[in-house]
């Protein structure tokens, strides 16, 4: 067992490397919010919905300095791969394709044992899922895929995995446990070609995007989170003003307005419970 931090600066630290091994590393179950409401006469209460809480990461880790000279130092580095003035990732190496978005919840501080030095940090993801290491446009997505396909990461090769369409009916694999939302998790959808009225459905979700003007063969639409441009200029009010998601597992999705040749690509993470 090994754990790696990275920062958002991409800076990458492997504990292990550093002399610091991992002992637990313990994910908390997912907790819920559930929002209510009572009515007057009526037993008990009315469902509003609910959403994900947050998560707590529990592990544990010990020191092995190289002297008792550098165990100070090496006691100083830790505080500072930790430290959490911003959000950092971790990730556990029994699943090496997910990982958290944290901070340390607590205080903490090593139990010194001659060179050896013991410590447990609490660790609060407040976006409550564990998020891939792929995306579905990285470079050789395909080659990771398939290795990452032996941990548990949803992905399924009865059919080929493709994210980059030139038909007007298509599937697209979320390979996550989770709804894939562009209001608050990494999703684009980039068009290139000519259209007239291009709608994008999601017949799986029942999600349509629409675009009430033309395009031509080298224009490019992308929808990015909650923004709609044309070749980098914002058409959001010629549009339904409507997001695309993706359900967990196969979405097949229906273009209408295309103009052959065209090209459609879709660029997200996975996310996991």
């Amino acid at each position: 067992m090994n754990t790696i931090v990275e920062r958002l600066d991409g800076t990458r630290y492997d504990l292990e490397e550093l002399g610091i091994t991992t002992r637990d590393f313990s994910v908390s179950a997912p907790s819920y919010k559930h929002e209510t409401d009572s009515v007057e006469g009526r037993p008990g209460a009315v469902d509003l919905g609910t959403t994900d809480d947050v998560r707590k990461i529990d592990c544990s880790f010990y020191l092995k300095a190289q002297s008792m000279e550098t165990y100070a130092r090496e006691r100083d580095d830790i505080f500072h791969i930790f430290q959490s003035e911003e959000e950092f990732y971790i990730t556990d190496t029994r699943v090496p394709y997910k990982r958290w978005l944290v901070k340390c919840n607590n205080s903490y501080g090593l139990d010194q044992q001659s060179f050896y030095g013991f410590f447990d940090v609490e660790f609060v993801a407040n976006f409550p899922y564990a998020i891939s290491t792929l995306n579905t446009i990285m470079p050789d997505f395909e080659t990771y895929a398939q290795d990452a396909a032996y941990y548990g990461m949803g992905l399924n090769w009865e059919n080929e995995l493709k994210y980059v369409h030139n038909t007007s009916y298509f599937r697209v694999l979320n390979a996550g446990n989770v709804h894939v939302n562009p209001r608050y998790m990494n999703f684009e959808i980039r068009y290139k070609g000519a259209s007239n009225n291009l709608a994008i459905k999601n017949m799986t979700t029942g999600d349509i995007w629409s675009y009430n003007k033309t395009t031509s063969a080298n224009d490019v639409i992308l929808l990015s989170g909650v923004r709609s441009t044309k070749n980098s200029l914002s058409i959001f009010r010629d549009t339904n003003r409507k997001l695309i998601t993706l359900a967990p597992g196969w979405n097949e999705f229906q273009l209408s307005g295309t103009t052959v040749p065209f090209e459609i690509q879709f660029g997200f993470d996975f996310y996991y419970r």
